[in-house]
């Protein structure tokens, strides 16, 4: 008889009643489950759950006799009646998750300073250790119209800036998926925790796939700008789906692509599919040619190919792909969809802001035309040879008449390069107990704020009186500048040690002994200093303008939101930044690689801004790929590394006239102090919390600084000791204590 009533239970179970989808989630929702929670309860996959809530599938025994106890409990909790409340204020969070970029600019004491530039889900289960970010996270229930959608509807981090097609029916799904293999049917993996199945069987018919049916792009950054393409992330069992090799051999490696007689290009080829120069490699793009504004192209991302190097990804291209989606659809929201290593990014984020030309008002027929968008560098790279000498790098074509082992000095190559100086530490310093190192926040984003830059040209000017709002390159002797009496403010003057102190003038610290190329920031800050500059020639470019400020703010935003998702806002007290930023990145090792992929893309963008030729067989004096960019702009990059060095010594000179302690050594944005305490606070200057102007200030904005790292004074000169290094940069080392050997300031 228990068996017939057995029987029966189960009959009713497979009829047990369930509450609409939307309620469903609503429930689940209430009590802050996640759907990875519920799925692992039930023992389904979070696709099955998703589903579920979006009704378009129904729950089967046994599973939906749990999953119906589970919603009872939780109506009983969180009734009906109630919902309307919980519902408007979880609309509410959503709205306000993600303010518009102003409203998430830094306090008005922040902003001022960096305006100025003085400071200036899972497939199977949750990542270990990751926790919920401090910062809202609202639900997006996406329903494509394609039927290949297996589960619409999951968590998300609210994006800065830009959304991923949140407000674009074409981008519907987000900018990007991560395609796998998943019990033989190939699934894709889109932002926030969309799961759809994909048909195509070969490259081309999921390029055709991803165009016709996928709903994947970002609407574009700037009103002139092109819409984002879609990215496709190939898993290792994806890329033997489609007949593409796990790992590349060394040689293709080497080369960067697969050879063309490979079969997946063959088959892209018949079907009338066109690859760029860099072929099919880790990164590529798939196109046909324009048809009028209708643009035919697929990226993809191959990560078993060293797609997301891990010095910037860290371990993003070993995550399970669910949250590869996470983290590289997050880092599309807020900054763009990668398009290939984060340098290349840093440099496309310049032009998709500042698109190269812009349709023309209509004319009498109607007809718009291209022309140049102010602002921008243009579509044309500056002529190899129309290059100022100072400003190119070695090998560059305009040099070719040069002797072939001719080394330039200052006064033939302008030389604009972050710090790398350290010195003995003094008896007093000595005799105190702490090594303590202080780091600038995206000091070089900092730098590029509100900064004048060329756009064009460079005019050669003979004797020319320095002007400070003019971008270019100065042959100035600012051998006179003493550091030993220094302007310090208005009519204000400061006594100080220069011996103790670097030069602001050079990246080894050394004082200058003659005439020298320079950059417009660093002559400024000589006369800011109060000395007198007498250029003997120059390079300067008339046309100009702040060309990389939205650069700036997008970078700056992206950051900020990302650091405040892991529990580091901007509205901090000194003491509670410090205590935030320690095992910040614990809390969500995921977004913490979208911090590390952020800051990447600042220095790798200007980096790119001077890239050096790349193999390819190129000798001295020939031209190298990278010069027929209008973004080959070596004289940009130089102006944002001569005015971040510049920010970095104002603020040392400040500290030093108020307080009397000098750095002992400064590393690009790094500089140490010895101290009695271990932390930052036992030696920045905070009054009633207040820090002194113009100097250096703990917080999360970039310009700000953090804490990097504490030694004892002890380890300091033991390490120099063993080495027989008395200037042994100890900044290079703070963070962990570990040296390995002498530094060769590579």
């Amino acid at each position: 008889m228990s068996e017939l009533f057995d029987a029966v239970d189960a009959l009713l179970a497979s009829r047990a009643a369930l509450p609409p989808p939307a309620e469903r989630k609503r429930l689940r929702a209430a009590h802050g489950l996640t759907i990875d929670e519920v799925a692992g309860a039930l023992k389904v996959r979070r696709a099955t759950v998703s589903g579920w809530e979006a009704g378009k599938t129904e729950p089967r025994p046994p599973e939906r006799d749990a999953y119906a106890r589970l919603l009872d409990k939780l109506a009983e909790l969180y009734p009906a009646e109630a919902a309307a409340p919980v519902q408007d204020a979880a609309v509410a969070a959503t709205f306000t998750a993600a303010p518009p970029a102003e409203a998430q600019l830094p306090s008005t004491e922040t902003f001022s300073e960096a305006a100025d530039g003085t400071a200036a889900e899972s497939t199977r289960t949750p990542a270990p250790g990751a926790a919920a970010p401090t910062a809202p996270r609202p639900t997006r229930s996406t329903t494509p119209s394609s039927s290949t959608s297996r589960c619409p509807g999951a968590e998300e981090v609210a994006p800065a800036g830009t959304g991923a097609g949140e407000s674009d029916p074409r981008f519907e799904n987000g900018p990007l998926a991560v395609v796998d293999v998943e019990d033989g049917q190939v699934v894709a993996y889109c932002v926030g925790g969309l799961v759809l199945d994909v048909p195509a069987r070969s490259i081309p018919a999921l390029v055709d796939w991803t165009l016709r049916e996928a709903k994947l792009g970002a609407p574009k950054l700037s009103g002139p700008g092109k819409d984002a393409d879609p990215l496709l992330v190939l898993t290792e069992a994806a890329c033997r789906r489609y007949g593409l090799p796990a790992v590349l051999t060394e040689e293709e490696r080497l080369a960067g692509r697969l050879p063309e007689g490979h079969k997946a290009i063959k088959q892209l080829h018949r079907a009338e599919w066109k690859l760029t120069k860099r072929g099919l490699g880790p990164w590529a793009r798939i196109y046909r040619p324009a048809t009028g504004s209708e643009r035919a192209c697929v990226q993809l991302c191959i990560p078993s190919w060293q797609a997301l190097d891990t010095r910037h990804w860290d371990t993003a291209g070993q995550l399970p792909p669910a949250e590869l989606a996470r983290v590289l659809g997050v880092y599309a929201s807020r900054v763009m969809t990668p398009r290939g290593s984060t340098a290349v990014n840093g440099l496309e984020l310049m032009t998709a802001l500042h698109p190269p030309t812009r349709a023309t008002a209509p004319d009498e027929s109607g007809k718009r035309t291209s022309e140049h968008n102010p602002g921008s560098l243009g579509k044309n790279a500056i002529d190899p040879m129309g290059w100022p000498p100072c400003e190119v790098p070695d090998g560059h074509p305009v040099l070719k008449e040069l002797p072939r082992f001719h080394v330039r000095g200052p006064a033939e190559k302008l030389f604009e390069e972050a710090y790398d100086w350290a010195r003995p530490m003094t008896d007093a310093e000595c005799s105190l107990r702490h090594l303590v190192g202080i780091d600038v926040n995206m000091a070089f984003a900092a730098g590029a704020n509100g900064l004048n830059v060329g756009l064009g040209e460079a005019t050669y000017v003979e004797a020319p009186g320095f002007d400070p709002k003019l971008p270019g390159s100065w042959l100035v002797d600012l051998s006179h500048v003493d550091l030993s009496t220094v302007k310090v403010g208005k009519d204000k003057w400061a006594e100080l040690d220069g011996s103790l102190l670097p030069s602001p003038f050079t990246p080894k610290g050394d004082r200058p002994t003659g005439p020298a190329w320079y950059a417009t920031p660093t002559v400024a800050y000589a006369v800011e200093l109060g000395y007198e500059v007498a250029p003997v020639e120059a390079w300067i470019r008339y046309d100009n303008g702040r060309y990389l400020d939205g650069w700036y703010n997008r970078l700056r935003d992206a950051f900020l939101a990302t650091m405040a998702d892991l529990g580091v806002s901007a509205d901090l007290s000194p003491a509670g930044f410090l205590a935030a930023m320690d095992g910040y990145k614990s809390r969500d090792p995921e977004l913490a690689i979208v911090v590390s992929a952020v800051k990447a893309t600042v220095k790798g963008g200007l980096g790119k801004l001077r890239e050096r030729p790349r193999g390819e067989g190129w000798r001295p004096g020939e031209s190298w790929r990278a010069l027929s960019r209008p973004t080959w702009r070596p004289d940009i990059r130089a102006a944002v590394i001569s005015r971040t060095r510049i920010n970095l010594h104002r603020k040392i000179v400040k500290h030093a006239a108020f307080t009397g302690q000098y750095p002992i050594a400064v590393l690009s944005d790094c500089v140490v102090y010895a101290a009695d305490g271990g932390s930052p606070l036992d030696f920045l200057p905070y009054r009633e919390g207040k820090p002194l102007p113009g100097g250096f200030k703990l917080g999360v904005n970039p310009g700000l600084v953090k804490h990097e790292g504490t030694q004892s004074v002890l380890w300091g000169e033991e390490v120099r000791e063993r080495f027989n290094a008395p200037e042994l940069n100890l900044a290079r080392y703070i963070k962990d204590g570990t040296v390995t050997d002498v530094d060769n300031g590579e």
